[in-house]
């Protein structure tokens, strides 16, 4: 075990991604891979060779933010294992993916006006709701925000998220939205006056 990851021999690693489709690919390699069981395999490398992520690496910090939002009632994938991968250079998340479809998706494929504006008031009060509870999410966008079955909203790849003891002042939500009011076709999801004019009561950390 190295920093909260158990070490996966290549042989091994070989054997778990065989068959696997490959959802997520970069010049540097595989990022994410759907194994043929459904389960995820998502990889990490280290950017720099000096960053946090040498004594927080971001698989660990992926389990330890799903937990942290799970505690909060957040729909979050379900994780197995934390993983180090020596030969490959990599870290590597194993979980079961969050049934539903991302926003994004669902945009793409196309909502009539009364599910869109619906989907858009959940998507609006939900964002105000990570700010309640801290949630500063560099990452926000449709791709990361999947509808589940239940009809709630719930949040996959956060390794980059934080959560702060308090709600996020000001100055924080509107950082935290302006990504997506970059985003062509997206940033008519957010409603600003209603995520910066929220009030944001005290909360007790679970």
């Amino acid at each position: 075990m190295t920093r909260g990851l158990a070490i996966m021999e290549h042989p091994d690693f070989l054997a778990l991604k065989a068959g696997a489709e490959v959802l997520e690919a970069d010049s540097y390699g595989e990022k994410v891979l759907r194994l043929p069981d459904g389960r995820i395999l998502k990889l990490f490398r280290r950017k720099r060779l000096i960053t946090s992520a040498a004594w927080y690496p971001y698989a660990r910090r992926f389990v330890d933010n799903a937990a942290a939002l799970a505690a909060r009632g957040i729909p979050v994938p379900r994780v197995i294992a934390a993983l180090r991968v020596p030969s490959a250079k990599r870290d590597a998340v194993l979980y079961w993916p969050l049934a539903g479809s991302t926003l994004r998706a669902l945009l793409r494929q196309g909502l009539d006006a009364e599910s869109e504006g619906r989907i858009k008031r959940l998507f609006t009060a939900f964002v105000i709701r990570l700010h309640a509870h801290g949630v500063y999410f560099r990452s926000l966008h449709l791709g990361n925000v999947v509808l589940t079955p239940a009809g709630e909203l719930g949040l996959i790849d956060f390794a980059d998220l934080r959560i702060h003891r308090r709600p996020l002042p000001t100055f924080m939500r509107r950082r935290n939205i302006r990504r997506m009011l970059e985003i062509p076709g997206e940033r008519g999801w957010i409603d600003e006056e209603a995520i910066m004019g929220a009030r944001h009561a005290p909360f007790q950390e679970p």
